[in-house]
């Protein structure tokens, strides 16, 4: 199962996106469904359309917070000369950073150096705290695509990430939720970015350092998770510098792509955020 939020002209929806798989002969789909799937039971309201013909939004706002994970690839420490910690270090990035598949990431004019980082991203299903390891697969509603943008010379140069990594447009999600993955699959997908086509990160979330269990139960130990909740779990190496201008995309198999353009703030007016 596929959740999306999207918009077909009018105001944003929930539904279903359906994959056809007869190669092209016939269009994805996305079927409406009625409420919101993190917090309510749902049904089909029997509207549909081609996916092509809908715009997708970030799949979900978080109600409180996202939480993202800072070296857990020891390939990314290497890269940037940090140093892996027995405990996973955690940071929050608000939910106003949050914008969706093509939305245009903001290059903020306090930095010069702004870079990507794909990483899968986790959607929590439901209210929980202290979670055993062996627990967290009931917690999960599923997985998305997540961009933990970074404005690398502020984050090298002040002791708090909040403003390298929390600024607006510094969290892109998407393209929907996939809900049917174990945590074990989830554990051993392919992480892929590219900057206008040319591929940076290549590498499988096998090679965490802590596993999506352990980083959901240790931050479920200091804080309460709530449905929509998003957790980032990390990035791989390869990481680099984007300029406005080009479009970055991150692709995570048995999920989809999550694609960007990145655009300067002084052509920011009218943009849709």
């Amino acid at each position: 199962m596929r959740v999306a939020r999207f918009s077909a002209g009018g105001d944003p929806v929930y539904g279903l996106v359906e994959l056809a798989s007869d190669g092209g002969k016939h269009p994805d789909t996305v079927a409406v469904i009625s409420g919101d799937p993190l917090a309510t039971s749902v049904q089909f309201t029997g509207e549909r359309h081609a996916l092509a013909d809908v715009r997708l939004l970030a799949p979900v706002i978080p109600r409180s917070k996202v939480i993202a994970v800072g070296p857990n690839y020891a390939e990314l420490a290497r890269d940037l000369n940090q140093e892996l910690t027995d405990t996973p270090l955690t940071f929050f990035k608000p939910n106003t950073a949050v914008i969706g598949p093509q939305e245009p990431i903001i290059y903020p004019d306090f930095s010069s150096e702004v870079g990507f980082e794909g990483e899968l991203a986790v959607v929590i299903g439901r209210i929980c705290k202290e979670v055993p390891p062996e627990r967290v697969q009931d917690v999960i509603f599923g997985y998305t695509i997540g961009n933990d943008v970074s404005a690398r010379d502020i984050q090298f140069n002040e002791a708090q990430w909040a403003r390298a990594k929390g600024f607006d447009t510094s969290c892109p999600l998407g393209p929907w939720i996939t809900c049917h993955l174990t945590l074990e699959e989830a554990q051993n997908l392919t992480i892929t970015t590219t900057l206008d086509g040319e591929v940076y990160q290549n590498a499988s979330t096998a090679d965490m350092v802590h596993s999506i269990a352990d980083l959901v139960s240790f931050i479920s130990s200091y804080t309460t998770l709530l449905p929509g909740d998003v957790l980032l779990t990390g990035t791989p190496g390869g990481v680099g510098l984007m300029n406005p201008g080009q479009t970055v995309s991150v692709s995570i198999d048995q999920i989809g792509t999550l694609t960007n353009p990145v655009i300067g703030s002084h052509d920011s007016a009218g943009a849709n955020q």
